[in-house]
């Protein structure tokens, strides 16, 4: 699994939502690897019909009819969102929220992406069985310095601990990840996937990132 948070960039922003969809389209074709896109959210009715997944980058533990402001699951699924990142480390929320809302997608036959900041929460997370638990170090997120270089250890035992679990929870790898190099380096530490924002979103050429990526994780 690839997954692209486009956070609210402003390179993302308005119609060019479209032509970077296009692009991760052909590009998943191509190598045939997974890859799932977050837009802003109010961009997602610009890309429902894409032939990839789009997942929220947020969802609220709310419900239909008079809840103004807040992402609704439900709603979503009929927007033909296939899931949410949860819990994203720059828009945390309660354990009890995260747990509601894993189980709530579950029943909607959504996914669900729980991202942790440290090997605590993957062992607390784990236990809620998730799709996928995305294991991020807050300080790395950004930075151009990848966790799987920085932070070998995190990523080995974080895998060790999700892939020995008795569930189907698999683990993704972000923050700082901005190569092909640094994907292959997470899939050879353990992970399942990878979970990416700026060292896409901001690249000059995003049909040659999004490839390198691909690539590294085939």
């Amino acid at each position: 699994m690839f997954v692209i948070n486009c956070k609210n960039y402003d390179e993302i922003s308005g119609e060019k939502i479209k032509k970077f969809i296009k692009i991760a389209e052909k590009v998943s074709k191509k190598y045939k690897v997974e890859i799932a896109v977050s837009p802003p959210q109010h961009l997602i009715g610009l890309v429902s019909n894409s032939t990839i997944p789009i997942f929220a980058q947020h969802v609220d533990d709310s419900k239909i009819g008079s809840t103004t402001g807040f992402v609704i699951p439900e709603l979503l699924k009929k927007s033909k969102v296939s899931g949410s990142l949860i819990n994203h480390s720059e828009h945390r929320i309660s354990s009890k929220e995260i747990e509601k809302l894993v189980l709530k997608l579950k029943e909607l036959k959504m996914i669900s992406i729980v991202c942790v900041k440290d090997i605590a929460e993957v062992k607390k997370y784990i236990k809620i069985n998730p799709d996928f638990i995305a294991i991020e170090p807050p300080e790395l997120i950004g930075s151009g310095k990848a966790v799987s270089k920085e932070k070998p250890e995190l990523i080995q035992k974080a895998a060790s601990i999700v892939n020995n679990s008795h569930n189907k929870t698999k683990l993704l790898c972000g923050a700082g990840i901005v190569s092909g190099e640094d994907v292959s380096k997470a899939i050879e530490l353990g992970s399942k996937g990878i979970l990416v924002a700026s060292g896409i979103i901001k690249a000059k050429d995003w049909n040659k990132i999004i490839s390198e990526f691909a690539k590294a994780l085939v």
